[in-house]
């Protein structure tokens, strides 16, 4: 990525400092190095100047959880496309998950991911290295020598830890170098092979169900022996009412846990499946509407600490045939804060600020991003200008992502896109 531009944004509805201002921003090496009103004083002469008026100049989003599917599954989507996919979608700031193949369990194949990370993105992303050998195993990786590589934190994401022994010493050894631990919360032996929520739905479509206990029994345990250690615990994706109270508890007698939420889980419930239909099947598998309800409430009270996409991509063709035969996952960065804004802010259940807060401000702050998610004079302008007040239609050709899958097509929404800056490179911007 070419780093180092300079130019003025004029005008914006800026989120700084946890409000919104009509400022200026000036940008100079790719730092941002003034916000205030008329700033075209202060500029340097021939300054090149965007015009944001009508516009939200928010800090980049920030995403804890993509899947890039490189090296090993470069058909539903590279480094390259998912880095694109993001700036579409505002995000400045993302976090790769390690079910790839090579998994990056040793420090020279997480050296070479984030070298071709760096190379390949145009935005910064920031790599998980795997907790256990293969991603699979009961055996803890050299989490020192993963760390002194540049492991962002360690996680089997897409596999639960299922040996309680194993997330033990895996905790106590991050706990010792204070690193996360980031958890993809699944008891197998609960699972009961389910496709979609166990219930009502699953029965009347005939498909059998994943009960909430896989996640939250798993979680419970989780959550005493991170107490027990002391470590960072983030739980990924919640899905049930239970997960939410059990987080709620935890905090409560202050464990150190944080933990994320998609926006389909918030936005879509099992009764709103239409059918048997693959773009509807993801892990955690979308739950009823007193867990979706229960989610949202979480969200508000600071229960549940940020939004993140798990921006999940398949191929067209393992995504058909039914939900008994199509891949789990979901894509997300390109559409989540359209949704969200539409859905939440434009009906005044949730703030703007609250939203921003949520998806570029609690994620970094959570976990360590001294960089990211905040707009100061001095920190890199990496940085996202939504139209909040346009209709437009998610559009399948539109996308950057390789991976199409998700249900949201079609949907009219607000909030697009329309230009995304890392550190002073324009890197995403809206075909007039």
């Amino acid at each position: 990525m070419k780093k180092g531009n300079s130019f003025l944004l004029t005008d914006g509805l800026v989120y700084q400092g946890g409000q919104l201002h009509r400022l200026d921003i000036l940008v100079q090496d790719g730092r941002i190095s003034a916000l205030g009103e008329n700033l075209d004083k202060l500029s340097p002469a021939g300054v090149k100047k965007y015009d944001a008026s009508r516009k939200l100049v928010s800090p980049g989003l920030v995403d804890v959880h993509v899947h890039y599917r490189d090296p090993g599954f470069t058909y539903k989507e590279t480094v390259k496309t998912g880095a694109q996919a993001a700036a579409h979608g505002g995000f400045t700031t993302v976090c790769a998950m390690p079910n790839v193949d090579p998994v990056p369990d040793t420090p020279e194949r997480l050296q070479k991911m984030i070298k071709k990370n760096h190379e390949d993105g145009c935005v910064h992303i920031k790599q998980y290295a795997a907790t256990t050998q293969d991603r699979t195993s009961d055996k803890v990786n050299d989490l020192s020598g993963l760390k002194r590589a540049g492991a962002f934190a360690f996680s089997n994401d897409g596999n639960g830890i299922q040996n309680a022994e194993t997330m033990y010493q895996a905790m106590k050894a991050a706990a010792a170098l204070k690193m996360p631990i980031v958890e993809h919360i699944e008891d197998d032996s609960l699972k009961k092979n389910g496709v979609m929520n166990a219930g009502r739905y699953a029965v009347e479509l005939g498909l059998p169900g994943m009960p909430g206990l896989s996640e939250s029994s798993q979680l419970a345990r989780d959550l005493l022996l991170a107490q027990e250690t002391g470590v960072h615990y983030h739980a990924c994706h919640l899905s049930t009412r239970e997960s939410v109270a059990l987080v709620r508890l935890a905090k409560e007698h202050h464990i150190n846990v944080t933990c994320e939420v998609t926006p389909h889980h918030l936005l879509l419930a099992d009764q709103d499946i239409p059918a048997d239909d693959g773009f509807y099947k993801m892990n955690p598998p979308l739950r009823s509407t007193a867990d979706c309800a229960a989610l949202f409430e979480g969200l508000l009270d600071g229960t549940i600490d940020m939004i993140a996409t798990d921006h999940a991509p398949h191929a067209a063709s393992e995504k058909m045939g039914g939900m008994c035969h199509a891949s789990f996952g979901i894509t997300g960065s390109e559409t989540a804060f359209a949704l969200l804004y539409t859905r939440f802010v434009k009906t005044q259940r949730m703030s703007l600020e609250q939203l921003l807060d949520l998806m570029s401000i609690k994620p970094a702050k959570c976990f360590g991003m001294n960089d990211a998610g905040a707009l100061f004079p001095g920190k890199p302008a990496d940085l996202a200008v939504f139209d909040l007040e346009h209709e437009y239609v998610l559009q399948e050709e539109r996308y950057f992502s390789l991976g199409k899958n998700t249900p949201f097509t079609g949907t009219k929404v607000y909030g697009q896109t329309c230009m995304t800056f890392v550190a002073g490179e324009l890197v995403y911007k809206k075909e007039d």
